[in-house]
């Protein structure tokens, strides 16, 4: 019962009675403070400096929010630029993919067209070395052309060819290995001996020729003015006893420039035929014993047994045919590739 009386409304009223005071305490409070307050007299001027403050805040504002409108402008045109940019790059792109593949196309056929030029090259230059040896017999040429070839095939990027190079090394070793001379050498050699030949001195007695008996009859010696009876050998030997030295000197120098053109030709027979006649007209006019024609002799003995035209190497044309079959080979393996493709895309 006690404590319904509590919460009576006058209990309630109570309560509120001093909040209620204090309010309206404070409130007169401010009305004295605002009646009795000394007046401000630069209050208006603090009003117009912050009004002119606020202005100005306001202009920059605006001037804030138009550069930010602007920004905002040049931010879209850029956008749109890059994505155009984007767009071009893209496409530009997609052009220099194309060019890519172009080139890529057109370099796998210069390649192709190069190697088979080089092919070509090389079996044209290893036939020409072979032909070259087999006609003329000249190793130098025939080893150059060998050379050749072998660079021809050095560019030619298949690694299957590498055989073939191979095997022309080993013809260029089997030229080598053939000793033969060098006919240029050879004519140098015949012209320092064509220069000795004017030196060369004649025998000190030459058999003279038949002279008549004296005691042979009166007919007998005026016929043996025509007619002369003697044997084949004793005639050369005659013949070639009394023939004139300046006229024994020209033969010995015919015989050697026949030597040099059948060098030059690489004839053998030729030149040891020249060469035997040269050293007979020596050894049967001119001094032996002296020093000029002993060392004629000597060089053209030495002369006699140099080899102009070996015979070929069993190993001769072994790198054409190896490379004609390849060539074979791979072209077989070509058309059956491209039959494959033209298949696959039917």
């Amino acid at each position: 019962m006690e404590h319904s009386a509590d919460n009576t409304p006058d209990t309630a009223t109570r309560r509120r009675a001093p909040w209620a005071i204090l309010i309206l305490v404070l409130g007169a409070a401010a009305l004295l403070w605002w009646r009795f307050a000394p007046p401000r007299p630069d209050l208006p001027a603090e009003v117009a400096a912050l009004q002119g403050q606020v202005d100005e805040l306001n202009r920059v504002l605006a001037r804030v929010r138009g550069n930010t409108d602007t920004f905002r402008a040049r931010l879209d045109d850029g956008d749109k630029v890059d994505a155009s940019v984007r767009q071009q790059l893209l496409a530009l792109g997609q052009r220099v993919q194309l060019a890519e593949d172009a080139v890529a196309n057109l370099a796998d056929r210069r390649m192709s067209g190069h190697d088979a030029l080089a092919l070509d090259e090389a079996e044209l230059l290893l036939g020409l070395g072979a032909e070259r040896y087999t006609l003329f017999h000249d190793v130098p040429a025939a080893i150059a052309a060998y050379r050749l070839a072998d660079a021809a095939l050095a560019e030619v990027d298949d690694a299957a060819f590498s055989t073939v190079r191979q095997s022309i090394s080993g013809e260029i070793a089997a030229l080598d290995d053939l000793h033969a001379a060098d006919p240029i050498a050879l004519v140098a050699r015949l012209t320092r001996l064509r220069a000795q030949v004017p030196e060369l001195t004649p025998a000190a007695r030459l058999p003279a020729a038949a002279t008549p008996d004296k005691n042979a009859s009166v007919i007998a010696s005026f016929l043996s003015r025509f007619v002369r009876v003697s044997d084949d050998a004793d005639a050369a030997q005659a013949q070639t006893a009394i023939r004139d030295v300046a006229l024994a000197r020209d033969l010995v120098l015919l015989d050697l420039r026949a030597a040099q053109a059948a060098a030059l030709a690489r004839d053998t027979g030729a030149f040891r035929a020249a060469l035997a006649e040269a050293r007979l007209q020596v050894a049967s006019v001119f001094d032996t014993q002296a020093p000029a024609a002993e060392a004629a002799l000597r060089e053209l003995g030495a002369l006699s047994a140099a080899s102009l035209a070996p015979p070929a190497p069993a190993a001769l044309g072994a790198a054409l045919k190896e490379l004609r079959n390849l060539r074979a080979t791979h072209a077989l393996a070509a058309a059956k590739a491209a039959g494959v493709h033209t298949e696959v895309k039917k």
